[in-house]
């Protein structure tokens, strides 16, 4: 059929603000926050909330790219990873994933088993700009932008070349 717009530019950039307060309340500041942007889509939006915590708080936060791929269930050609994703020591610090979408909770999944590797965090939180329901693991995402009711065929983009929108393609 085509592609609807859900979430313009503006949109997406007032709702990645409002997350960006809601993760500093919930966390009472930014001082033990680790960003991972899970990629490819969720580095962006990383940076976008990583500035706007830095702005709120007064403070640099650099986000870590997070690629989940060596540790996805649903790849069994894979090779099992050898070493820890990452050189970020998160050990009683408190994890903020990002990533554009959750669908079936696999990538989430994943990148909990790829921050396991990089040491023991006081807390792991999950922040999506959509989420599309259709689980099939337990995972429910801490700080949400939109809920999006979609038909399991339909697909969920996020475009961040540029000016971010959300699209959904039937």
């Amino acid at each position: 059929m085509g592609r609807t717009r859900i979430l313009s530019p503006q949109r997406v950039r007032r709702t990645l603000r409002r997350l960006a307060f809601e993760i500093i309340e919930q966390n009472r500041g930014a001082d033990s926050l680790e960003l991972f942007g899970i990629e490819r889509s969720g580095v962006p939006l990383a940076q976008v909330l990583a500035d706007d915590i830095g702005a709120v708080e007064g403070t640099g936060l650099e986000p870590h790219d997070l690629d989940v791929t060596p540790f996805r269930d649903d790849r069994p050609d894979l090779e099992s990873p050898g070493r820890a994703p990452h050189d970020v020591d998160v050990t009683d610090r408190d994890v903020i994933l990002v990533d554009d979408v959750v669908f079936t909770g696999r990538t989430a999944r994943a990148a909990l088993d790829a921050v396991l590797q990089c040491g023991r965090p006081r807390s792991i939180q999950l922040v999506v700009l959509v989420d599309r329901g259709h689980r099939e693991y337990p995972l429910q995402p801490d700080f949400t932008g939109r809920r999006l009711q979609t038909k399991h065929k339909e697909e969920v983009i996020v475009e961040t070349d540029g000016e971010f929108a959300v699209y959904v393609d039937d």
